[in-house]
């Protein structure tokens, strides 16, 4: 089912498609686009008329038409350690979606090994930094049948705005080094939305993150797999794979049936030729679906021989009843990583769940509070309740690493990463080798 069209008024003005439009139509040349964010990189708070050079008529139209931030946050959560903060953020029109803030500190920096028969290696810069997950949908429409949100279906697209407002709202907590598309919904079904999204945050000018720092996750929407590699070449690439063959990947990730394994594949090999990219392969295990002997052969087939890091994520029982999932355990998981490592070669790590005690599961926030005002209302809940319940992909209810702290530690058996679940591959590894 399609999401429904959201209309936000007044718009976020972040929303650099929506801005462009409005000062076209007041006659205000292209370059005031620049003008704008420039300041708004340096003071969010600016008033419009303060912004030296931009025109009376860009901050009429501003004014007319957009807001600072459209979205809200009404709880944050900060995990014992200090190493998670994970906030729920309330959209114009009620929905509510989740971001989280995953800090590092890489101020030992190490080796790293690449797993397999190689070696590679470089040093970290070392110090404090973050990473920020971003949701890009509420709910999702893919319907992997492990994932608590995937199940509720799509509530709506984010706009470009809602996207960098999470952004924006991070900043403000901390200084953000990275950003991962793994939150809540399918980043390549609103890639209308997303696009502007990474081109706002990785301008030179206004957000500057590099590309390398940006990663984008999907089950596998291969017609924006290829438009990604055109439209934002630089820009880190996840696969959420979960199965090795076609008939299991399907009864685990329906989309699936639109996409199948071998082309899918097919356009990874396609994306890759085109960017020269290592791709990263995020594999959730279910104990006694697809963490067996059989299927870690089948695995590290598929995958020997390409430029890919595949991060096992042991599952992790999240906020839902209706999922019945069990985890693998340790010893399986081993195991099954030794398999791909030692006999195809495949780099390898296994995700540590860490930041528990803040809701893991990504969309588990969303379920929590939803519930939590249903409980205190009395009701069954209505449509706020069921929107606010739509969670993104929470795969295993593990965390996002950032890539830059992964480089500046041993990478071991088991990769040790803060944060509060989300879909969780290794993010943007490519950035480490600088």
């Amino acid at each position: 089912m399609a999401a429904k069209k959201r209309v936000l008024t007044p718009q976020s003005v972040y929303d650099e498609p929506a801005v462009a439009a409005a000062f076209a139509e007041a006659g205000v040349k292209e370059l005031h686009i620049n003008t704008l964010y420039k300041a708004l990189a340096a003071d969010p708070e600016v008033e419009w008329a303060a912004i030296p050079n931009l025109p009376k008529a860009a901050a009429a139209a501003l004014d007319r038409g957009f807001t600072r931030t459209t979205s809200t946050v009404v709880h944050t959560q900060h995990s014992r350690n200090g190493e998670t903060s994970k906030m729920l953020l309330r959209l114009q029109d009620g929905l509510t979606v989740e971001a989280v803030i995953m800090h590092y500190d890489t101020s030992d920096a190490g080796v790293i090994a690449s797993g397999g028969s190689d070696t590679e290696s470089c040093r970290g810069t070392g110090g404090a930094r973050a990473t920020l997950c971003v949701s890009s949908e509420v709910g999702c429409a893919m319907g992997c049948t492990f994932c608590a949100t995937g199940t509720m279906g799509i509530k709506g697209e984010l706009t470009a705005g809602e996207i960098v407002e999470q952004l924006v709202h991070a900043r403000k907590l901390s200084s953000i080094r990275n950003v991962v598309f793994m939150g809540m919904g399918e980043p390549m079904n609103n890639y209308e939305a997303v696009r502007p999204a990474v081109a706002m945050m990785t301008n030179n000018a206004w957000f500057a993150l590099r590309r390398a720092s940006v990663t984008v996750s999907t089950v596998g929407v291969i017609p924006r797999i290829l438009q990604l590699a055109d439209d934002l070449p630089g820009v880190s690439l996840a696969l959420s794979l979960h199965a090795p063959n076609q008939a299991l990947r399907r009864s685990l990730v329906p989309s699936a049936a639109a996409y199948p394994l071998e082309r899918l594949m097919a356009a990874i090999a396609t994306y890759q030729a085109r960017t020269g990219q290592k791709v990263f392969v995020e594999y959730v295990m279910l104990r006694g679906v697809n963490d067996g002997e059989g299927e870690a052969h089948q695995l590290g087939a598929l995958l020997q021989g390409r430029d890919m890091v595949l991060n096992l994520i042991p599952w992790n029982p999240i906020y839902s009843p209706d999922i019945a999932f069990e985890a693998p355990g340790s010893e399986r998981t081993l195991a099954f990583q030794q398999i791909i490592r030692m006999q195809y070669g495949v780099p390898t790590t296994i995700r540590k769940e860490k930041g528990q005690d803040i809701s893991g599961a990504c969309g588990q926030l969303v379920v929590e509070h939803a519930a939590a005002s249903k409980a205190a209302s009395g009701t069954s809940g209505g449509e706020g309740a069921g929107a606010a319940a739509g969670g993104g992909c929470a795969t295993g209810g593990t965390a996002v690493s950032d890539s830059t702290a992964a480089a500046a530690q041993p990478v071991t058996d088991i990769e040790e990463v803060g944060g509060g679940a989300l879909r969780a591959p290794l993010a943007a590894l490519k950035a480490l080798f600088v």
